[in-house]
C-alpha cells in the first residue's frame, strides 16, 4: 500500500525532481490545540502524508511544527520564530481566517512564502499581497454553490443568515447576504453570536418566527452541532440547511445523526470527488489515522505539496520559492491548483466548490450534477 501511494504520488506532482542535498525547511503553523483542534488534527494528517510522499520522491522535507493553539497572536508568535530563528523556505498554515489574517502581514514583512490552505475570509488575499498564497476557495465560494444546490433543487424565497462573529463567519455570512440579494432572495434574519456560546435558543426563535425557506449557517465545530441541537429542540425546519463548511464538514458532525442527517454543507473536497487520486488519498488516510479526512486534510497535503516542490526546485531561496509558487501548476487530490490574480485577488488558486449532505450518517457528494454521487434529500424532511 505504501509503494502504490509513494507511485501515486509521484504521478500527481508531475516530472521527478533532482535529490535534494540538504532538507528543504517547511514551517507548518496549525491548531493543535485549543477549540480548533479537532480539524487542526486533520491537517496534521494531511501534512504527514504530504511529507512522506515528497521524501519518496527524493525531497528531503524538515517539518517545523508549531501550535498556535487557536489564537490570532500565537500565530504570530510562530511565524515570527519560524522565519526568524527557523529559517524556514515557507510556511503552511494557519487554520483559521483569523490566525492566517493575523500572520499575513508578517509574510510581507519577513519575505516568506505563506501558503494558506483552508482559511476562507475572502480578504486575505485582496491586499495586493506578493508572499501570501491561498489553495482554498474563499467565503464567496462557500455561499453561491450553497444557493446554487438550494435554488437548482428548490423554489426558495426568503433566507435566514447565523453566523459567529469571528472574520470566518462575518466574511461568510458578508458573502451570503450579497449572493441572495442577487439571486432575488429576500434575507428576512440575520444573527450574530459569539463562538462558544452555548444557548442559541433566542437567537433560533427569532429565526424561526421569520419563517425563512432556507437557514445559511456558519460555525466550528462545537458550536455546529449545538445549533443544530438547539434548532431540532425549537423545531426549527426550513426547506434546506446549509453550513458554510468548517463544523458542518466534519466527522464529529455527521457521526452525530439525530442533528446533522440531511444538512448540507460546501466543501473544497470529499472523498469520492472525481479528481485524480481523491479515492486513494481517502483509503490511505483512513487506514493511518482511524478516521475519515475531511477537506482540511486534502488541502493541508496539496498545499504542502506544492510549496514543497516549490522549495526544493529553489534549493530553499525564499524569492525563488515564491517564484516557483507563482509558476507552478498541480494537477491531484484537488483538481488543479494554480495560483494567479483575478477579480481583485492575489496569488489565490480557483478552486471549484462542492456541496456534501449527510446521508445515513455519512457524508456524500450531491452537487454539483456533474460530480455528485449521489442524489440530494431536498426539501429537508424534518426532524425524526
Amino acid at each position: 500500500m505504501r509503494l502504490l501511494s509513494a507511485v501515486i504520488a509521484a504521478a500527481l506532482l508531475g516530472p521527478a525532481l533532482p535529490r535534494a542535498a540538504q532538507p528543504v525547511r517547511i514551517g507548518v503553523i496549525d491548531s493543535l490545540s485549543g477549540p480548533e483542534a479537532p480539524i487542526g488534527e486533520n491537517l496534521a494528517g494531511g501534512y504527514r502524508l504530504a511529507a512522506e510522499d515528497l521524501r519518496a520522491r527524493g525531497i528531503p522535507v524538515e517539518l517545523i511544527w508549531e501550535d498556535d493553539g487557536s489564537k490570532p497572536q500565537d500565530a504570530i508568535r510562530a511565524f515570527e520564530k519560524l522565519a526568524t530563528r527557523d529559517g524556514v523556505a515557507g510556511v503552511v498554515g494557519p487554520y483559521t481566517s483569523a490566525s492566517s489574517a493575523a500572520v499575513a502581514k508578517r509574510a510581507e514583512q519577513y519575505r516568506v512564502p505563506l501558503l494558506i490552505p483552508a482559511a476562507a475570509k475572502e480578504d486575505l488575499t485582496r491586499q495586493g499581497l506578493r508572499w501570501v498564497f491561498r489553495l482554498s476557495a474563499t467565503t464567496d465560494d462557500y455561499a453561491a454553490i450553497l444557493l446554487d444546490l438550494a435554488l437548482h433543487h428548490g423554489k426558495p424565497r426568503t433566507i435566514a443568515i447565523v453566523n459567529e462573529s469571528t472574520d470566518f463567519g462575518v466574511s461568510a455570512a458578508r458573502s451570503a447576504r450579497a449572493l441572495a440579494e442577487r439571486r432575488g432572495l429576500e434575507v428576512v434574519s440575520e444573527e450574530s453570536y459569539r463562538k462558544g456560546s452555548l444557548d442559541h435558543r433566542r437567537m433560533l426563535a427569532r429565526v424561526k418566527s421569520a419563517r425563512p425557506d432556507l437557514v445559511f449557517l456558519v460555525s466550528y465545530v462545537a458550536d455546529a452541532l449545538q445549533l443544530m441541537r438547539q434548532a431540532r429542540e425549537l423545531g426549527l425546519a426550513p426547506q434546506a440547511f446549509l453550513g458554510a463548511g468548517a463544523g458542518f464538514a466534519t466527522v464529529q458532525f455527521a457521526s452525530d445523526r439525530a442533528v446533522s442527517e440531511n444538512v448540507f454543507s460546501s466543501t473544497q473536497w470529499t472523498g469520492d470527488a472525481r479528481w485524480p487520486g481523491a479515492r486513494t488519498f481517502f483509503a490511505r488516510y483512513e487506514a493511518r489515522f482511524g478516521k475519515e479526512p475531511t477537506y482540511h486534510a486534502a488541502c493541508a497535503y496539496a498545499s504542502l505539496l506544492a510549496l514543497g516542490e516549490s522549495a526544493a526546485r529553489a534549493g530553499g531561496d525564499r524569492e525563488t520559492t515564491r517564484a516557483e509558487l507563482r509558476r507552478g501548476t498541480w494537477q491531484g487530490i484537488m483538481g488543479q491548483v494554480r495560483f494567479g490574480d483575478f477579480d481583485g485577488y492575489t496569488n489565490q488558486n480557483r478552486h471549484p466548490m462542492l456541496v456534501e449532505q449527510v446521508q445515513n450518517g455519512r457524508q456524500v457528494t450531491v452537487y454539483p450534477p456533474d460530480l455528485a454521487t449521489h442524489r440530494p434529500v431536498y426539501p429537508f424532511p424534518g426532524w425524526k
